[in-house]
């Protein structure tokens, strides 16, 4: 059982409104999630979508999704804390040192690139799609918060201020289920090709055994 509330969003062009859906039963009782509504209807689950639906028609860097509202006083002080915290600021290009490294395997035979979706795409300059995968990989294996991108559009244009440093430093982007279908393929596939080569290589080495066992038994 859910409680809906739909309110205007004066934060947004007139006409968009939020909506916030608190669950009454359930493990999940009392949180509520946050959902908005363009002025034809059309629904938007995260901050990523909205800032690639509004573009650069409106900035929402210092936009509050689950209330609603800017907060250019938080925005301030994140801007701060970037000016004055040597961390943070090395952290802003870290993938340079990433720039130029490529996997191998153990026989350091260099592995093959992958190939990235067109909807990653990079918010630094002179970053290779190398990087890219670099940055990405080691977002998800160090941060245990969802993996966005850089939700404001400004970080295009100014990446040392704007710059989310908590996210990998690539263009919002969103996950459909289409994508997680295509990876399952992927993986499926993969599972195949290796219980294959797998059987193959224990079919070969028993027919060494017996070919060395035959030898054996005519000497």
């Amino acid at each position: 059982m859910m409680e809906k509330k739909r309110t205007d969003c004066p934060a947004l062009p007139p006409g968009w409104r939020k909506e916030e859906v608190i669950r009454k039963s359930g493990l999940s009782a009392g949180k509520s999630d946050v959902y908005y509504y363009s002025p034809s209807g059309k629904k938007f689950r995260s901050k990523p979508q909205l800032s690639r639906y509004l573009g650069n028609t409106m900035d929402l860097g210092c936009f509050d999704f689950r209330t609603g509202k800017m907060m250019p006083g938080k925005l301030q002080k994140n801007k701060q804390r970037l000016r004055h915290d040597p961390l943070s600021l090395a952290k802003l290009f870290w993938e340079r040192r990433l720039k130029g490294l490529r996997p191998s395997d153990v026989t350091e035979e260099v592995l093959r690139t992958l190939d990235l979706p067109n909807g990653l795409q990079s918010v630094v300059p002179d970053s290779s799609d190398d990087t890219l995968l670099s940055a990405i990989a080691s977002a998800l294996h160090m941060s245990s918060a969802p993996i966005t991108g850089q939700a404001s559009v400004a970080a295009e244009k100014n990446p040392a201020i704007w710059l989310n440093t908590s996210q990998p430093f690539c263009k919002a982007f969103t996950i459909t289920d289409e994508h997680i279908r295509e990876q399952e393929l992927n993986v499926h596939q993969a599972r195949r090709s290796l219980e294959e080569a797998l059987m193959a290589d224990g079919l070969a080495r028993a027919a060494e055994n017996t070919q060395a066992l035959l030898e054996g038994n005519t000497t």
